[in-house]
């Protein structure tokens, strides 16, 4: 028999609380079946169902699929018990999803008439296109910014997860930074990952409010080796030298975290970061300067002084204010998974287009992290081009064990 979206959610949607009410519904028709079966190609997700379940979250090692939206959540209620049950409410619904199935169990075209479905439907019809839902906890779930515990958690924070520093040249604007959770959407379709994201948003209606949220396209890095590289708006090859999903002793040593014997072992910390890139600006540069600031060639990727792309990077041959230079793992002392986007958010009332980087990395800490390699980047002369207008630090716990368990079980335990 073929499972549609349906062996989670209750028919009544959701409650006055604001969470699903959890209890078992029919089974009817779906789509997911034949989709999963599809299977996906090498270095792709295209098609096919990605794991829900395992070590880690999913999204972080995935091979990087070509859609995001990613969503940051304010918690609007200051009872833990309607949290909790919001957070098994949303694995549940997640866990659906992402196997291409209705995000309840009801659906989005059976069951009572004049009641609302438990699925919004734009997804029917469409396979599970390489679906992932990868979830965040902010500080200030732990603590809001008057200090305020309001879910007895001040004493489950990680000393890791503390808000970003400040960096010179940034221009953050506070309502699309920060959040209490966030969630990352990655899809091989747009409508699939906005379709999982408006679903998570809908049951969490009345326990949480969306802060903000970013579509992005294109990816901008690879995370296996089979993934060609992608091209930034600045039309450079990105990402070369990130660290890959088959480099494990690299993982285990910069993105993973261990030993700790908390909640996060097994987790990672998400710094994500809205980076304007000033492309009217940049299209007056001419070649030379374009391949100066970046440290690469523009046709072939190459390191300068270098002729491939994959060719080792010799510090030395590269202008010391150059990108490479300054971020090249060999220089700023540690690495980073990177896993962005681009965007373009329509024009900046100037006539100019508001588009650039969607940046999102994973990290064992932040500040050996991200907040290392932001700091060796003061003099990159690419700050000419580029305005960072959002922030966020997060912690993403660990895959989940089974089908029982659920997002925060380890930190709400």
């Amino acid at each position: 028999m073929k499972l549609s979206r349906r062996d989670f959610f209750g028919a009544a949607g959701v409650g006055a609380a604001g969470v699903v009410a959890l209890g078992a519904g029919g089974v009817a028709a779906g789509r997911a079946a034949s989709a999963v079966e599809g299977g996906a190609a090498a270095g792709s997700t295209t098609g096919g169902a990605v794991p829900f379940e395992g070590t880690h979250q999913a999204g972080i090692t995935t091979p990087a699929q070509d859609r995001l939206h990613f969503v940051a959540f304010d918690v609007t209620t200051d009872d833990r018990a309607t949290l909790v049950r919001m957070l098994q409410a949303w694995t549940e619904a997640a866990r659906r999803m992402t196997r291409g199935e209705d995000a309840g169990p009801v659906g989005a075209v059976t069951g009572n008439e004049y009641a609302p479905p438990d699925d919004t439907g734009e997804a029917i019809g469409l396979p599970p296109a390489g679906l992932t839902l990868t979830i965040g906890f902010g500080p200030t779930l732990f603590r809001t910014a008057d200090g305020v515990d309001r879910f007895g958690l001040a004493d489950r924070q990680p000393a890791e997860l503390v808000e970003l520093p400040a960096f010179a040249g940034e221009e953050l604007r506070p309502e699309i930074s920060g959040g209490d959770l966030c969630v990352q959407a990655c899809a091989d379709d747009p409508q699939v990952a906005v379709h999982a994201v408006r679903n998570l948003a809908r049951i969490g209606q009345g326990v949480v409010g969306v802060r903000w949220s970013q579509l992005g396209f294109g990816r901008t890095s690879s995370t296996t080796s089979d993934q060609s590289t992608p091209r930034n708006l600045f039309g450079f090859k990105d990402g070369t030298d990130n660290l890959k999903a088959d480099q494990p002793q690299a993982l285990d040593r910069f993105v993973w975290v261990s030993g700790t014997g908390t909640w996060m072992d097994g987790g990672s910390y998400l710094v994500s970061r809205r980076i304007r890139m000033l492309i009217e600006v940049w299209d007056r540069q001419n070649l030379r300067d374009q391949q100066d600031t970046i440290g690469r060639t523009k046709g072939s990727g190459a390191p300068i002084g270098a002729t491939e792309e994959f060719d080792p990077v010799d510090l030395g041959a590269l202008p010391p204010t150059s990108h490479v230079a300054l971020a090249h793992p060999s220089n700023a002392g540690t690495a980073i998974l990177r896993r962005g986007y681009s965007f373009v958010d329509g024009s900046d009332g100037l006539g100019r287009l508001d588009a650039g980087l969607f940046f999102l990395c994973y990290q064992s800490d932040p500040a050996t992290g991200f907040v290392q390699v932001q700091r060796n980047l003061r003099t990159d002369k690419m700050n000419e081009y580029v305005k960072h207008t959002s922030s966020g630090v997060f912690a993403c716990p660990p895959g989940l064990s089974g089908p029982d368990d659920w997002w925060g079980s380890g930190l709400f335990a």
